[in-house]
């Protein structure tokens, strides 16, 4: 008569936020890709590649730590 507690794992969430993070640094860094700063490697466009870095790492933790329904035991 136990029932079992369906948890999350907290890297779970941690993959939706660096999911969230790596979308505002990538949506931030195109609107501005027209007029970069005037930092020395500007150019290489930073952000845009901490966005698709951060999205990457960020799906990889959600899909690979989502909750899935546990197969049942038959007796």
């Amino acid at each position: 008569m136990s029932k079992e507690r369906n948890m999350l794992s907290v890297w779970f969430f941690i993959g939706v936020l660096l999911t969230i993070y790596g979308a505002v640094i990538l949506i931030a860094s195109i609107s501005n890709w027209s007029s970069p700063s005037t930092a020395v490697l500007a150019k290489y466009h930073s952000g845009v590649w901490e966005g698709i870095l951060l999205l990457l790492i960020g799906a990889f933790y959600v899909l690979r730590f989502r909750p899935r329904p546990k197969h049942k035991k038959y007796d």
